[in-house]
């Protein structure tokens, strides 16, 4: 069809040739030796080069199946192109529930209470005296105890009827601290804001154990759809599945590590979304969202703009994952954000913080390099330098006069691969929503920064 402009050729017989040492599109020439048509490879990319390519056939060959033609226009990639491929994740943090102290004792000792598969069981190790602290417990309620857990093992609890909110639970445990949740694979411990930010942070949890749990469902091309942790951030993309039929289990990992929470004050933050200024950024960004979504098809297109306070949070969450990997002893792949901002009208809000943190199967997680730098006078200076790297980036003024759109190829603004964009296993949103002149003043303004007398 592309050599041929979709015409017939009897017998076709296609050749590839190379002109040039570049191994660029341009130099690369499909030919037919029947009917001695040629065309250049570069004519099969870009968009205004898709009416070149055939329709769409709707094949799968992961699944090993066909379907109906979607007539969809197709469009040229190079082999081992990076957005070939993107996994479709549900990402959570394992967060502890506080209902009671024998659950959790079960829990703590599974190991043991896993074999116990009647209540005579119960009964015997009492006997044996091999209860430990559950013994001050009635047989009765240890062994419905066991059963509970045994359960929710099985999976007996019923899926539910939409995409669950992952980070409202999360951000209720991280912000009304509990001593009674910490345990093996979760434990928090709060100190002091920095000082010199009091005003900013309300508060800093150090999160000196954590467990989180990936499942991966699906995977997307060209456009990564981000993780599933906030059904309001989630692109309405209909993932390519992992199975013909609805799969009874997906791949899952489940990591170890260590992190820091971080709440900023909400008045500040509320205040800050006043701002004349920021209002008028806020609509360069919607019209950037909306010709991004426009550009993928994604309806409707004025639906799902996290805000401006998701831009300004995730903006400091890369400026500080980027100073922190300089002295954690984590490389900057291995530290991940997950960010909690909503506004008060929003469901589950409000909310203006974050979490960086590990989670690397990998002996990285076991420095307690994250939770050491979390301490008031040593954050205090991480904070201060890396809002001082934001001013100037090596690519100034370029990269402070970005506007937020480029023709919906771009979704940020003041931001590039010298100062602000972090690797795509650290970011939850594919640096998207990225804006350093949020945090502080650059060379091309300084009427949007939130840390202006700070910095």
């Amino acid at each position: 069809h592309f050599v041929h402009d979709g015409e017939p050729c009897a017998s076709p017989l296609l050749r590839l040739q190379e002109f040039g040492p570049s191994g660029e599109a341009r130099d690369l020439e499909v030919s037919c030796d029947t009917c001695g048509k040629r065309r250049r490879m570069a004519e099969a990319f870009g968009d205004k080069n898709q009416e070149n390519l055939p329709p769409c056939r709707g094949r799968r060959p992961h699944l090993r199946e066909y379907d109906a033609e979607c007539g969809r226009k197709m469009r040229t990639l190079t082999l081992g192109a990076s957005n070939t491929w993107f996994p479709v994740v549900y990402s959570s943090v394992a967060i502890p529930v506080d209902s009671g102290k024998l659950p959790k004792l079960v829990d703590e000792n599974w190991a043991a209470f896993k074999d116990v598969t009647a209540f005579v069981i119960v009964s015997y190790l009492r006997s044996q005296g091999k209860l430990g602290e559950a013994a001050e417990y009635s047989d009765e309620e240890i062994w419905e105890a066991i059963e509970t857990r045994r359960r929710q093992d099985a999976g007996e609890i019923p899926p539910p009827s939409e995409q669950p909110d992952l980070k409202a639970p999360e951000w209720q445990v991280f912000t009304q601290f509990n001593p009674q949740l910490n345990g093996e694979d979760f434990r928090l411990r709060p100190v002091s804001p920095p000082p010199q930010y009091r005003d900013y942070i309300d508060q800093v949890m150090l999160v000196e154990r954590l467990r989180e749990v990936r499942a991966m469902v699906g995977f997307t091309r060209l456009d990564a759809m981000g993780e599933l942790t906030d059904p309001d951030l989630s692109v309405p993309v209909e993932p390519a599945p992992l199975a013909r039929q609805m799969p009874e289990w997906v791949p899952a990992s489940e990591v170890r590590g260590e992190g820091i929470f971080i709440q900023f004050n909400e008045e500040k933050i509320a205040a800050w979304e006043q701002q004349t200024a920021v209002d008028q950024r806020a609509a360069q960004f919607v019209e950037a969202h909306q010709k991004w979504r426009l550009a993928r098809f994604i309806e409707p297109v004025e639906a799902g703009f996290p805000g401006m306070r998701y831009v300004l949070i995730h903006s400091f969450a890369h400026a500080l994952m980027r100073q922190l990997a300089l002295e954690s002893g984590y490389s900057a792949a291995s530290i991940r954000e997950r960010i909690y901002a909503r506004p008060t009208q929003k469901e589950g809000g409000p909310m203006a913080g974050l979490l960086i943190y590990t989670a690397a199967p990998d002996s990285e997680g076991t420095l307690g390099g994250l939770v050491s730098l979390g301490q008031p006078d040593v954050l205090e200076r991480h904070i201060a330098q890396a809002l001082e790297a934001m001013r100037l980036c090596a690519s100034d003024p370029l990269c402070a006069e970005h506007p937020p759109s480029l023709d919906g190829r771009t979704l940020h603004a003041a931001a590039c691969h010298a100062c602000q964009l972090a690797p795509e296993t650290s970011c939850e949103r594919g640096n998207k929503y990225l804006d350093r002149s949020l945090l502080v003043p650059t060379v091309e303004r300084g009427d949007l920064a939130f840390f202006k007398d700070e910095a």
